[in-house]
């Protein structure tokens, strides 16, 4: 007979790896060429000003999930903070991100294989890699916990060789350079830090949020272990150092190294990694960074599917999915949140086989602002429970600083870089998009609070902070 419920069966050292891979995605190897193309050095300040953003945020997030550790997470908490049509919004938005991001990352994975042994097509990698991690995510969830442990400290590693020979070659100890330029730090300051302006570095954060998104999983994973609250801490407060690492090391690395306006920072095909690495006279440099790529957007697809899963299974316990969502098999997994979870992938295949994958490009506009409105969410929900809490005279042992005000900063930075990308128009598309599809959500909520669609059930934690 299957378990009525999620398992804790994850590990220290894989939450551990968890929480480094949820800040580590394909972007940092690929996405953040056009982020540097487009803002010039001061790229590497957008990437500190969005982890300055992130830090803080899991902070907030932080302080809800050790007092109330649960699989849905920020959607949960906005359900008791906000309403439940916030909780409803949130976490259909977030799954809405993810899934829509899996078939995606399903492609970058069939072109890379397809690229090394082209006796099958792409969707045929596709489709490979879909069932395989399907296959992953419908085991214990210990299976997914090793799964990307392994990927995770690939990717580590890969960073980590990168920022030493970076490193050797701006102090100029590295001799293998093919291109004489790429050593010291001259590309920093030679065609200014900010060639296009402050408003760039502003609009930067679309990508660099993009780039993001993920740090929150551990939030959600942490749910199945044996102590949550801990690894919610830890995590929390070593997300810093992690994204000083890899995110602003390595930028600023490639702005030393590279000039902003190497027309191959902007090339899909290349990365920023394989750019640098191949100017420092790194052999095979394309092949070794596309498996690490490889690595990564197999992890990101292995995320995504277990966090959109389990915020399904949050959803449906609280009446906002239908309720087959929160029915798990002999493993303990959500098997049909699963498997609903990779529909998008599905349509991915069929577009790729199709020809017609063009039109998935369309659909990921919808997801370009997400995680701010998440992050948004996050700062409301934060800022109304640590009021109700207060009222109650109920004691933290984990808490945002300088409550409310660096709350209500956050927010009004948030919503300020909404608007200011919306009148610079780089991103207009996006934000516009993302806003229609909450906007749509939105609205679902709120007829779905008001017919009180399926059964909302009340924990203990509702009733604290009511």
């Amino acid at each position: 007979m299957a378990k009525q419920d999620l398992q804790s069966g994850l590990k220290s050292r894989h939450l551990a790896m968890i929480s480094i891979a949820g800040v580590i995605g394909g972007s940092l190897f690929i996405g953040s060429g056009s982020v540097i193309y487009a803002t010039g050095p001061a790229a590497v300040f957008a990437y500190a000003l969005g982890g300055l953003l992130v830090f803080l945020i899991m902070r907030m997030l932080g302080e809800m999930a050790v007092l109330h550790p649960d699989s849905g997470s920020f959607s949960t908490y906005a359900d008791r903070a906000i309403g439940r049509w916030a909780g409803f919004t949130i976490g259909w938005l977030y799954w809405s991100f993810w899934t829509l991001l899996m078939g995606w990352e399903a492609y970058v994975a069939g072109k890379i294989l397809h690229s090394w042994f082209p006796f099958l097509p792409i969707w045929g990698y596709m489709l490979l890699v879909i069932v395989a991690l399907v296959a992953v995510n419908l085991q214990n969830v210990k299976k997914y916990g090793e799964f990307e442990f392994w990927f995770a400290l690939i990717k580590v590693v890969a960073i980590v060789v990168f920022l030493i020979i970076g490193s050797l070659a701006v102090m100029h100890f590295w001799p293998w350079a093919t291109e004489p330029t790429a050593q010291g730090i001259g590309h920093l300051t030679d065609q200014g830090l900010m060639p296009n302006g402050f408003s760039s570095v502003v609009t930067a954060l679309l990508g660099v949020m993009f780039a993001y998104m993920g740090a929150e999983i551990i939030t959600v994973a942490a749910a199945e272990s044996k102590n949550p609250s801990f690894e919610i801490r830890r995590a929390s407060n070593s997300i810093v150092w992690r994204i000083i690492l890899f995110y602003v090391g390595s930028m600023l690395i490639t702005v030393c190294l590279i000039p902003y306006n190497n027309p191959l920072l902007k090339d899909p095909t290349w990365g920023t990694y394989s750019v640098v690495l191949s100017a420092l006279g790194v052999p095979e440099a394309r092949h070794i960074v596309n498996f690490v790529v490889l690595t990564s957007v197999c992890s990101c697809f292995n995320s995504a599917l277990y966090t959109c899963s389990r915020m399904l299974f949050s959803l449906s316990k609280r009446g906002d999915a239908p309720k087959a969502f929160a029915k798990v098999n002999e493993h303990s997994s959500p098997k049909f949140a699963v498997i609903f979870s990779s529909l998008f992938s599905v349509v991915a295949v069929y577009l790729t086989a199709t020809q017609s994958m063009d039109v998935y490009d369309f659909l990921m506009l919808t997801t370009g602002t997400v995680a701010l409105y998440v992050y948004l969410a996050i700062a409301f929900s934060q800022l109304r429970m640590r009021k109700k809490m207060q009222a109650q005279g109920q004691e933290l042992t984990f808490k945002m600083w300088l409550f409310p005000w660096l709350t209500y900063l956050v927010i009004i930075f948030i919503i300020g870089s909404l608007v200011t990308m919306l009148i610079e128009g780089t991103y207009f598309k996006e934000v516009t998009y993302t806003t229609i599809l909450a906007l749509v959500i939105v609205c679902i909520g709120m007829l779905a609070q008001k017919l009180n669609w399926g059964t909302q059930s009340t924990t203990k934690a509702d009733t604290e902070v009511q």
